[in-house]
């Protein structure tokens, strides 16, 4: 279902917890907003952490490392992104009014922290010259299956062209997925559908994903939707690039020009 929360006392918009709300989903998701001085730290014991930079200028810091991170806003293709184990600690001091988002989940694997710079976050363009270019979208991933098999989440990036599709045929997949929009111009709006219902999108809203829900996206012409992707890998069966299952009535428009 598509949900809005605004950012509460402590400028975070929680979007998930495991041991709260939207627990079918795995994970701990809030965006948080940082005023220009101020400092967030983030140890924890039990789960992974992603801390992906949406707008701002800051430093992040773990272990003995420290990056500076800049992006006007997210539709400047310039994601930096942290990624750690359990244990270490993330320090993030904002040298401007910034925005990011944390993705948590539980993972008792240790691996060695990786730093995604925008070189190491390719963008795809998808459907350009399929379907007369109304399913044409702009695709990232930071991480997934393929490049981080030690960790229990995936997380990317999707530029939903203005009037265009995504997530497009209609598809599911059994592993809990979890949208965050944002438009350009704010005031922009589209339509998320998750299973039999439809949604209006818009800036600062989220959908949750769960088995069996075909997830199609649409935004409106003039706007262009950008929404982060984050999937929680279920024990035996981590979603990989081939975990997409096309609703049958619609299948055929996978090879369709």
């Amino acid at each position: 279902m598509l949900q809005y929360f605004d950012f509460n006392e402590n400028n975070e918009r929680i979007l998930c917890e495991m041991n709260g709300i939207n627990p079918e989903m795995r994970m701990n998701i809030k965006v948080k907003r940082l005023l220009k001085g101020e400092h967030f730290e983030v140890l924890d014991n039990t789960n992974e952490t992603a801390v992906l930079i949406l707008k701002g200028c800051f430093k992040i810091s773990w272990n003995d490392k420290t990056e500076t991170v800049s992006r006007k806003n997210p539709f400047e293709k310039t994601p930096y992104c942290l990624h750690v184990c359990k244990g270490v600690k993330i320090s993030v001091d904002a040298l401007e009014d910034s925005e990011f988002i944390v993705q948590q989940t539980d993972n008792e694997k240790e691996f060695e922290p990786v730093f995604y710079k925008p070189e190491d976050c390719g963008y795809q363009h998808f459907g350009k010259g399929q379907w007369e270019g109304t399913g044409y979208r702009i695709c990232s991933t930071i991480f997934d299956y393929d490049n981080a098999p030690y960790s229990n989440m995936v997380m990317g990036e999707v530029f939903n062209q203005p009037g265009r599709w995504s997530s497009y045929p209609p598809h599911h997949h059994p592993q809990p997925e979890l949208y965050y929009y944002q438009f350009d111009p704010q005031q922009g709006f589209g339509a998320c559908f998750n299973g039999d219902e439809v949604y209006k999108s818009v800036d600062g809203s989220f959908s949750t994903i769960t088995d069996g829900h075909d997830h199609q996206q649409v935004t409106a012409p003039g706007y262009t939707m950008y929404y982060v992707w984050m999937i929680r890998h279920i024990e035996g069966d981590p979603w990989l690039k081939t975990s997409r299952f096309y609703d049958p009535k619609h299948e055929w428009l996978v090879n369709a020009d």
